[in-house]
This record gives C-alpha cells, sequence and structure tokens, in this order.
C-alpha cells in the first residue's frame, strides 16, 4: 500500500508530537518503589508529605519470635525495617498488642518497656506523649509511637492507670476479645457490659489523661464507655457491622453515633473478614467503611487503623499465621487470606490517599482522615482534669 507525501510528513509530525509530549503525559504521576511499577499522583504525594498521618493500630510487626527479640534487644533491630517505616509516609504509629492472662501486668510492663528502649536506642522513632510530639516527629523525619496496649488486665487496681501513665503510656483498650474484670469482649459468649471496676478505670484514665479504646470490646460495653467517660472514646481499628452484617469485630451504626458524640474517632481497617462478608474484597470495598462512617456521623470522625505492620499477616511466618487464627473463635471468619493485597506493603497510605482521591474528598477531608481527626481527639483526651 503506497502512502501520499502529505500522509507521511503528518504521520511523522504525529510521532514527533508524541515523542515531545511522552515526557509530561506521566509528569504528574511518580514511582516510589525502588522495583515496582506502581506510580502515584502528584497530588497524593503531596497530600502525605504535608499531612501529619497516623495509624492508630499497627504493630511493629506480626512477625512475634522476632518483635520479642527486638524489644529484649533492640541492637538487633533491622536498619531495614526502621528506613522501610521512616519511608512509609507515617508520621506516627499505635503498635499496641493484646496482652492479658494471669501476668498481664509484667507482661504489658515489659512490654512497654521493650518500646522505650527500642526508641531510646533507634534514633529513627521518638514517643508521641503529647499532641505537640506529632509535629515533631514529622518535621525531624522520625516516626512517632503512641504507647497503648490492646487490653487492659495490667490494671489491678484503679491506680495502675497511674503508673503505667508514668511509663510512657497513653491509650488502653479497655478489653480483647473475652471477659475482664472492666468489661466484655466482642466475641465472649454474653454480652455484659461495663463493671464497676470498669467505670473507676475509665474514670481514672480520663483524669490522667489517658485515652479510651473499645475496638474489640463487646456491643453494650461499647456503648456503657461512652456513658462513662467524659473524653473522647475512641474506636482506633474497627469497620462496620452494616456492611459486614453479624460479625462481632464490627460496630453498629448506633455505636458509631454513640462514639461521635464523644468527640470520638474511629480507624478503619483492611482486614479482610470485618471489611466484606464473602469474596471478592477489595481497597474499594474497604473505602466504602470510610464513606459510611462520614455519611453517618461526619468525615471529622473516621481516620486510619490499618491493624498490621508493615507487609500484612498473609505475609507472617506460616507456623505463625496457624497460631494466630487458632487463637480466635469461628465467629471471626477467617478465610484463605487476611489482608487485602493493594493496603498491605508499606506504601499503604499512598494507595489510601488515592483511593480517597478518587472518591471526591477534598484536600481538607484527606488531611483529617490521614490523622487530623485522631491528632485533635487524642488532643483533647490526653489534658488532664483542670488543664484548658
Amino acid at each position: 500500500m503506497t502512502v501520499s507525501r502529505r500522509k507521511a510528513i503528518q504521520t511523522a509530525f504525529a510521532g514527533v508530537l508524541g515523542a515531545m509530549w511522552a515526557p509530561y503525559v506521566n509528569l504528574s504521576r511518580f514511582r516510589l518503589f525502588p522495583g515496582s511499577e506502581q506510580e502515584y499522583s502528584a497530588r497524593a504525594i503531596r497530600l502525605i508529605e504535608e499531612s501529619l498521618v497516623v495509624d492508630m493500630l499497627a504493630p511493629l510487626t506480626l512477625n512475634f519470635p522476632a518483635g520479642r527479640e527486638w524489644l529484649a534487644n533492640p541492637d538487633v533491630y533491622p536498619d531495614e525495617e526502621a528506613r522501610r517505616w521512616q519511608e512509609s509516609g507515617i508520621t506516627a504509629i499505635h503498635p499496641a498488642l493484646g496482652i492479658g492472662g494471669p501476668n498481664a501486668n509484667e507482661d504489658v510492663t515489659a512490654f512497654l518497656h521493650g518500646l522505650n528502649g527500642l526508641m531510646a536506642s533507634r534514633d529513627e522513632f521518638v514517643r508521641i506523649d503529647s499532641a505537640d510530639d506529632f509535629g515533631r516527629a514529622k518535621s525531624s523525619g522520625r516516626v512517632g509511637i503512641v504507647l497503648g496496649v490492646q487490653n487492659s488486665e495490667h490494671f489491678r487496681t484503679v491506680d495502675d492507670v497511674d503508673l503505667f501513665h508514668s511509663f510512657g503510656q497513653r491509650l488502653s483498650q479497655l478489653t480483647y476479645n473475652a471477659r475482664n474484670l472492666i468489661g466484655n469482649g466482642s466475641t465472649e459468649r454474653t454480652d455484659g457490659g461495663l463493671s464497676d471496676f470498669g467505670v473507676q478505670i475509665v474514670a481514672r484514665m480520663n483524669a490522667v489523661g489517658m485515652a479510651v479504646d473499645v475496638s474489640h470490646c463487646g456491643d453494650q460495653t461499647t456503648l456503657d464507655a461512652f456513658d462513662a467517660s467524659t473524653k473522647p472514646v475512641l474506636i482506633t481499628h474497627s469497620n462496620c457491622r452494616s456492611l459486614v452484617p453479624g460479625h462481632p469485630r464490627c460496630k453498629t451504626d448506633e455505636a458509631i453515633r454513640r462514639m461521635a458524640r464523644t468527640g470520638g474517632v474511629m480507624g478503619i481497617t483492611g482486614v479482610r473478614m470485618f471489611v466484606k462478608s464473602d469474596e471478592p474484597t477489595s481497597l474499594d470495598d474497604m473505602l466504602n467503611h470510610y464513606d459510611h462512617v462520614a455519611n453517618l456521623v461526619g468525615v471529622e470522625h473516621v481516620g486510619i487503623g490499618s491493624d498490621i505492620d508493615l507487609y500484612g499477616y498473609d505475609d507472617m511466618p506460616a507456623e505463625e499465621n496457624e497460631r494466630l487464627r487458632a487463637g480466635y473463635k469461628g465467629s471471626y471468619g477467617f478465610r484463605d487470606k487476611i489482608d487485602i493485597d493493594a493496603v498491605a506493603h508499606p506504601k499503604r497510605m499512598y494507595d489510601l490517599t488515592e483511593g480517597f482521591i478518587r472518591r471526591k474528598y477534598s484536600d481538607d477531608m484527606i488531611r483529617a482522615v490521614l490523622g487530623a481527626n485522631f491528632i485533635r481527639a487524642l488532643t483533647a483526651t490526653w489534658e488532664k482534669d483542670g488543664e484548658e
């Protein structure tokens, strides 16, 4: 087939234009992973860079034997792990674990002292004791750590709240999944509420400036905590039961409304069975939970509580993954995978931000969800009674 001279010139000119413009077509998108083809928009990168990004449930590692070794001997903590946290875009994490049992007091003491030792030994981390520390962590390029525990069995007496606050603890989940002296967990056989001792614990937490978390609490204990507390109550890591009917680890709309009335914030997890009751389960399904809370009570009451380390549950050593699954009741509904792949990696905050952009969240809304909401609630919570 012959080609006219005019057609040849037009084709060549189009090729030149294409070559000229090709560098600019993708100018607003960038690759952040060495060796990865994943690209992020300039807007998402800017929002992460300018925001205080807070993940209100992010353990240092889900490889628990390694984690115990790191806390016992901070010198063996891998430089690569510290670097990945610094490059994650996350300003601060709440690396709480669910520690309970007859030795809870001693075990939590060792856990908090281990984290304090790690922070003292590693320049990459800094403890968050007050709201101003979030900004200082960001400006210094370090990752802030909010000390907390996913259980309160270590409070043997009301005075223990003061003791553990002196260790740096700034947040405590009232119960894990089972019943303790404070109240009921989410998978307990009966749905009892907050005990008299639990009411006293909440009052002392309010007084010293320690945040109350009800993520794993049973429904009635959750509601009772909202009544008992004079400060914002947090749901650091959970999902919406109206989107996953019947799941005990998800919160009812009533609980979400009551949480918002205290001034609290709810962090959304990427745990697959909390996000959707069947497959396929995707990032969009996770984003539906953010939308649901925002539509129900306002975007100022939703934040991030990933409930994973940098890599997720599916990257745990096989024996640890099996042991983890065996430790929960069937109502948890484990499936083959636990994570949502799109947000089970060190750069997940960028993927979440891209998701908020697709959902038409404004920059102010995105900054609020990324961290400003939790910081606002923690600021109000950490003020001791009588402070302004």
